[in-house]
C-alpha cells in the first residue's frame, strides 16, 4: 500500500485499526511515533548494487489509554512528513514491537482494518547462485544433494 492509498482510506474511516498477521488487533491506544523515509543502498550476493526506498511507520503502544489516534490526525502526520521530508508516494513498511524484537510488515487494507502483512527475506541473485525459480517437488527419500555448491569460493555467489 502506498501513501496515497492509505490517505484515501483514512478519509473514509471514523477509527483506525491495524491487524497483525495472526488476526490480533494492535491495541487501539497505539500511537504512530514515526513516519519517515528509509533508503536502503546495498549489494546483493550476485554483486548487483541496489537501492530501495519505503515510507516507514512505527506503531507504538504504552499505558496511555485515554488517547486514540484519529484518521484525520494520521492524514495530517503523513502530509506533514511528505512535505517536510520530501517523501514521494512510496510503499509503506510498518514497524511494530513484537515480544523480543521489532517486526516489519507491509501494509494492506481489507475495507475495515489495515492489515500488517508478514515480510520475507529472498535471494535477489538466484540466477547467479543456481537457485531454481520454483521449488523442486521431490520425495524426501529420492532427493540427493548436488555434488557441488553454488557458493564455492570462485562461484561469484557468496
Amino acid at each position: 500500500m502506498k501513501l496515497s492509498e492509505i490517505k484515501t482510506q483514512l478519509k473514509k474511516l471514523s477509527q483506525i485499526a491495524f491487524q497483525l498477521p495472526n488476526g490480533d488487533l494492535v491495541p487501539n491506544h497505539f500511537h504512530v511515533t514515526e513516519v519517515g523515509k528509509i533508503t536502503k543502498h546495498f549489494i546483493d550476493c550476485g554483486g548487483v548494487v541496489r537501492t530501495e526506498e519505503v515510507a516507514n511507520f512505527q506503531l507504538w503502544e504504552a499505558n496511555d489509554y485515554d488517547h486514540r489516534l484519529h484518521p484525520e490526525k494520521l492524514v495530517h502526520i503523513i502530509e506533514l512528513s511528505e512535505t517536510k521530508l520530501q517523501i514521494p508516494d512510496l510503499e509503506i513498511e510498518v514497524e511494530y514491537q513484537m515480544k523480543e524484537t521489532i517486526g516489519k510488515f507491509s501494509l494492506d487494507f481489507d475495507g475495515t482494518n489495515f492489515q500488517l502483512k508478514s515480510k520475507l527475506t529472498d535471494c535477489l541473485a538466484k540466477d547467479n547462485c543456481g537457485i531454481p525459480l520454483e521449488k523442486l517437488k521431490v520425495k524426501i527419500g529420492e532427493w540427493k544433494p548436488k555434488e557441488t555448491s553454488c557458493c564455492t569460493p570462485d562461484s561469484g555467489c557468496c
